[in-house]
Formats: C-alpha cells, sequence, structure tokens
C-alpha cells in the first residue's frame, strides 16, 4: 500500500492482476504470450521412470520399486519413485528447515556463511554430480544428501558431546537422524540406512548411492569450510601446504571439480565407490589442515566448549522439569529432553537458556 494515499501501489495492481493466469485453448498458462512448445504425449509417471531406471542405470545401482521397503507399507505413488517421495518429504520436513538455523562451523553465522542447511544442498550437489557420472539412482543420492544431518542439535560437532552424557552408547548424528528426527516421515530404508551410515566411522552403508553420499559429505564440507574461514580472515589460501594445493587447487570450485570426477574416474574404472590415491592424499590433507587450522583453533575449542555447557544445562533442566517440554513426556523423560534440545536451532536453545535458565550471556557461544 502506498501510505500517502492509501491505495494500492501500481506494482500491487500489476501482481494481482496475475490471480488467474491466462486462459489459452480450454487450459490456463502462466504468462501472456505464446507458449513454448514441448511434444505432446503421455505424462511420465512413476512406472515409466522405474523402466527408465532398469533400462539405464547400472548394476548395483539402488532400483526404485513401488512403494519401497518402509517400516509401514505404503500404496504406491502414481507419479514419483520411492526415493522421489522420500526426498520431497525431507524437504518439507520441520528437521530440514530447522537446519538453517544451526551451525555448520561457527555459531550465529554471518550472510555469507554455510549453515547445516546449505551444507546439506551443497553435498546433494555433489552427490548427484557422482551418482549422474557413475550411473546410480540419482534420486536415492539425493535424499540421503539432503537428510544426512537432519539429526544435528545446535551448535554443530560439540552438541554431540554435549548430548553422550544422556544417550546410552553415545549420541550420533546419523543414527539419530535416522532413527529419531525422521522415523516419522516412514522413509525407504535404502535412505535411512544412508542417512543412519553416511559417517566414515559407520558402518558401509548398504547401497552404492549411500556410500557416494559420504564421500560427498567429505568433499563437499572440506572445500566449504576452507572457503568460509578464508572469507572469515581465519586463514588465507596460500596457507593451504603446496603438495595439497598442486593436486585440488586452492579454491571450493577447483577442489570440488578435482575431487568429482576422482570418484566418478575411480568407481568407473574399478565397480565399486572409490577415490584415486592421489586425489584421496590431497582430500585428506585438506582436511588435515581444516582440522588444525579451523576445528581446533583456540577459539573454535572455546565455541564448543560454551555450546556442550548451555545444552547439558537445558537438558537437566528438561529432565527435572518434564512438564515444561512442549509434547507430552513419554516412557523415557532422559530421551525427551535430548530430544527436545536436539531440534532447537542454535538461536532457540541459547535463547531459551537465558529466558528460562537466567543463562548469563557473556558465556554463551559467540560466532567469529
Amino acid at each position: 500500500m502506498d501510505d500517502s494515499v492509501g491505495t494500492p501501489t501500481e506494482r500491487a495492481v500489476a501482481w494481482a492482476a496475475t490471480m488467474s493466469g491466462h486462459a489459452r485453448a480450454g487450459v490456463v498458462t502462466s504468462h501472456d504470450g505464446a507458449p513454448n512448445q514441448l511434444g505432446v504425449g503421455a505424462p511420465i509417471g512413476r512406472v515409466a521412470r522405474e523402466e527408465r531406471e532398469a533400462a539405464y542405470l547400472r548394476p548395483g545401482a539402488a532400483r526404485a520399486r513401488g512403494a519401497g521397503n518402509r517400516k509401514r507399507p505404503e500404496p504406491p505413488d502414481p507419479e514419483r519413485t520411492c526415493f522421489e517421495r522420500d526426498r520431497d518429504r525431507i524437504v518439507h520436513s520441520t528437521a530440514f528447515r530447522r537446519l538453517a538455523g544451526k551451525t555448520q562451523v561457527v555459531v550465529f553465522p554471518g550472510d555469507h556463511q554455510r549453515t547445516r542447511l546449505t551444507h546439506a544442498l551443497e553435498v546433494a550437489q555433489v552427490a548427484t554430480s557422482i551418482a549422474r557420472g557413475v550411473g546410480a539412482n540419482v534420486s536415492l543420492a539425493e535424499a540421503i544428501a539432503l537428510g544426512h544431518d537432519c539429526g544435528h542439535g545446535p551448535g554443530g560437532h560439540a552438541s554431540e558431546d554435549a548430548f553422550d552424557v544422556f544417550i546410552p552408547g553415545g549420541y550420533d548424528h546419523g543414527p539419530w537422524g535416522a532413527d529419531v528426527v525422521l522415523a516419522g516421515l516412514n522413509l525407504t530404508f535404502e535412505t535411512l540406512d544412508g542417512i543412519r551410515n553416511h559417517s566414515w566411522s559407520r558402518p558401509t552403508p548398504a547401497t552404492i548411492e549411500g556410500e557416494i553420499c559420504s564421500w560427498a559429505d567429505r568433499i563437499a564440507y572440506c572445500a566449504h569450510d576452507f572457503e568460509d574461514a578464508e572469507h572469515s580472515g581465519i586463514i588465507t589460501a596460500a596457507e593451504l601446504p603446496e603438495a595439497v594445493a598442486a593436486i585440488c587447487g586452492r579454491t571450493r570450485r577447483e577442489q570440488l571439480a578435482v575431487f568429482i570426477r576422482a570418484v566418478i574416474e575411480a568407481t568407473c574404472a574399478h565397480g565399486f565407490v572409490a577415490m584415486g590415491e592421489e586425489q584421496a592424499a590431497a582430500l585428506a590433507g585438506l582436511r588435515a589442515f581444516n582440522y588444525e587450522r579451523i576445528y581446533t583453533r583456540p577459539e573454535s575449542l572455546a565455541q564448543s566448549a560454551a555450546v556442550i555447557a548451555v545444552l547439558r544445562a537445558l537438558v537437566e533442566h528438561f529432565i527435572a522439569h518434564p512438564g515444561a517440554l512442549p509434547s507430552s513426556p513419554a516412557t523415557d523423560p532422559v530421551r525427551d529432553a535430548v530430544t527436545y534440545v536436539a531440534g532447537m536451532t542454535d538461536r532457540f536453545a541459547f535463547n531459551t537458556a537465558i529466558e528460562l535458565l537466567h543463562y548469563p550471556e557473556n558465556k554463551l557461544p559467540s560466532g567469529i
């Protein structure tokens, strides 16, 4: 509205005029102009897509068949394959949206630093690039990649250390994401397995696509964490050891290109998901550099310690006051408390600590 006259602006009037679209030969188009032409034919639904998979995917790639292997049986979708449905369910989930407010490396990321959400999107880009290149199931690789970090709590990997003391066997964001956070989505076995086992310390995933996502995760975060640290002034690209840079370059673009191609070439040559030794050594070198100069620098360790302290205080509060949880407590008050706090975004967790616990603001984790 134009406050000076109290009438809609010209822009608002033009936007309102698009309400009904444009009638054309018994249908409606979005734009008022000659439409682009596409050959006429039957819709390409689930069955046709599954037939394409059977014809074009390489042996060993996951095939989508019917409704997929789910804990609770469902009728198949007429349009989408089971892995496409998984992908859509993850994208529309609350857990996925909350990744926008969760730490990748630094708490309270700025406008240009990665969050868990942008990290998931970049992992999906790497994973789908590899899957296309090797003839694997792109939809499954994308679903696993988008959901792989939904089990992360606020404050990055420090949240796992915070919650470890409350969960028998420790808190691992992969299994937690698959078995707790995303359990209500009734995803396929293949997608959940890939999410559960994407970390290299976990058992080998059950599918080629799960293994692809394990590589995609490491490739993506090594490259983009390096870029974020450079843009933030923590390191300079020139500091990356020459032996590493000579193979993979000093920019995210160069690094992704080298590592993605290396996985595609090695996988196609050997028949299992792998990377050439030279490029794998460079990736390990890049990760080691990030570990020393970014993840374990004094400021990062101080941030992690602050995260651990506040998250443990929150969990202990909700264990002692289960009635304060937004949903009815189940049979395990400790697990309920961890589930609630782990689902929080950074800002909500730390604001909650201030409001409920009167937590000293000067002891909260800070950004860069």
